[in-house]
């Protein structure tokens, strides 16, 4: 008998779930309600899709674990990304001071464009599977609340029902996942929401001549002083051009969308080096302004009795405040988990219990980003949702200083590049050598300035347009 299994959702969450899936079912059937782009170009359904997008090392090695028989780094730096080695490959200013580059290069992010990233990974999965993807509605999950059967669809020849020996949930932030639950009888699925109201606003630029390997350059927020966070970066993308992506929270920290305005917000952040930079490039587009940015999480892995053959995965799961870069290695990381799972069961996408201890699973790497996230938005005034308690006290005290430490130690440095890379959990953290690091203090003095080289200096320079 042939095994169907069916994906809602062609984003990234839903393609690699697709790429898990097709290992063990007969036939893999991606939904989605949109018209997919032939190329790299923007679409509906991600609201974040024109602001600044980072994969790291654990959702890159995840999604290489996933894909058969391609190199999923090769194919998305053919494609056009940049990588960026944490040690050595950033400017970065935390609220403890500027983080130094070391001469190792640490784990490495990828820099593209979400709809590059999207539609290269598309790509790899449809040419190296027998995945296919349909444009339709999904209405409702169709099955009781022991076993989800299908899903109930509309197209455009009307409505249908398409039968599935697993479901994957990966439609995104909209999801309607709990109402299509409810209908199945299953209702107590608890939800959290903590909002900063974070407002991203980003615009693209050329590439200046010779700033081709200038150092993808971050100032962060700083969620401790009792005012609104600021922040903004200079990141490298396909078709040599920069992403300036800014974003600032409710209450007076929120990022312009006017062009002269969006140039005088980077020069007031507590670093001017973006807007210094960017004064001398060439804009190439308006400002784009997205306010979708809450962290919101659905704790489908406590639901009481879960169905069999359903699981949700990606934004449908679990946002994040996009400014902590995690979103896209969440939704690898538990398509990850669902293919591991798959092979253990070894009998079928059918077997009791398959489907809650994928939700259980992929529930890990979501506790990690939501704790990393919510515990530096409950510092900015006017989140909604969530305050800091004692606990959250505790963890930013020893966050705090381990990252002061991290501006002068490689030790406490290379800790936080794994925990940010999302190669290990933030328990990497409590590791005897970093603890022992962390309480030491950083041994080398505070960095003054951007770390920059004498040529990197010479372009900013030769960029700056504002005096300074």
């Amino acid at each position: 008998m042939s095994r169907r299994a069916v994906v809602i959702g062609a984003g990234l969450a839903g393609m690699l779930a697709a790429a898990a899936l097709s290992a063990v079912a007969d036939e893999v059937v991606v939904l989605d309600r949109d018209d997919l782009p032939e190329g790299p170009e923007h679409r509906k359904g991600l609201p974040q899709g024109r602001h600044a997008h980072l994969l790291m090392a654990g959702g890159l090695g995840s999604m290489e674990d996933l894909v058969p028989g391609v190199d999923m780094r090769k194919h998305l730096l053919a494609a056009g990304a940049h990588e960026i080695p944490l040690g050595s490959g950033m400017a970065a200013l935390t609220p403890e001071g500027w983080l130094r580059r070391w001469r190792h290069p640490g784990p490495s992010m990828l820099t593209c464009t979400r709809a590059l990233l999207d539609w290269a990974v598309r790509g790899a999965v449809l040419d190296s599977t027998g995945v296919v993807v349909r444009k339709a509605r999904v209405l409702e999950l169709t099955g009781s609340r022991q076993c989800v059967t299908g899903v109930r669809l509309s197209t455009a020849a009307g409505e249908e029902e398409l039968a599935a020996d697993f479901v994957v949930d990966a439609s995104g932030r909209g999801s309607r996942i709990v109402t299509w639950l409810a209908g199945l009888g299953v209702d107590d699925v608890r939800e959290k929401t903590v909002d900063a109201g974070l407002v991203n606003a980003t615009r693209l630029y050329r590439t200046p001549e010779g700033a081709g390997r200038f150092p993808l350059t971050m100032v962060q927020a700083d969620p401790y002083q009792g005012r609104p966070g600021r922040s903004g970066m200079v990141l490298p993308i396909e078709g040599d051009r920069w992403m300036v992506s800014l974003a600032g929270t409710r209450g007076g920290g929120e990022p312009p969308s006017d062009p002269d305005e969006f140039l005088r917000y980077t020069l007031e952040l507590p670093d001017p080096i973006v807007g210094r930079l960017i004064s001398g490039a060439e804009p190439l587009t308006d400002v784009h302004v997205s306010r979708s940015t809450s962290n919101h999480r659905r704790y489908l892995e406590k639901v009481r009795s879960w169905p069999d053959r359903l699981v949700v995965l990606g934004d449908a799961l679990a946002t994040f405040n996009p400014a902590y870069g995690q979103g896209m290695s969440v939704a690898a990381l538990g398509a990850r988990e669902l293919a591991r799972e798959l092979r253990r069961s070894g009998s079928g996408l059918g077997q009791p219990g398959l489907a809650r201890r994928v939700q259980r699973r992929a529930a890990r790497p979501v506790e990690a980003a939501w704790t990393m996230a919510v515990s530096q938005d409950v510092w900015y005034p006017g989140t909604r949702g969530g305050s800091p308690g004692l606990a959250d006290r505790l963890v930013t005290a020893y966050t705090r200083r381990m990252i002061r430490t991290a501006t002068g130690s490689y030790t406490a440095a290379s800790a936080l590049w794994d925990v940010m890379s999302m190669t290990t959990g933030p328990a990497r953290l409590l590791r005897p050598s970093t603890v022992l690091a962390t309480l030491s203090g950083p041994p080398l003095p505070a960095a003054v300035g951007a770390p920059l080289t004498e040529d990197e200096r010479a372009v900013l320079r030769r960029l700056d347009r504002t005096g300074g």
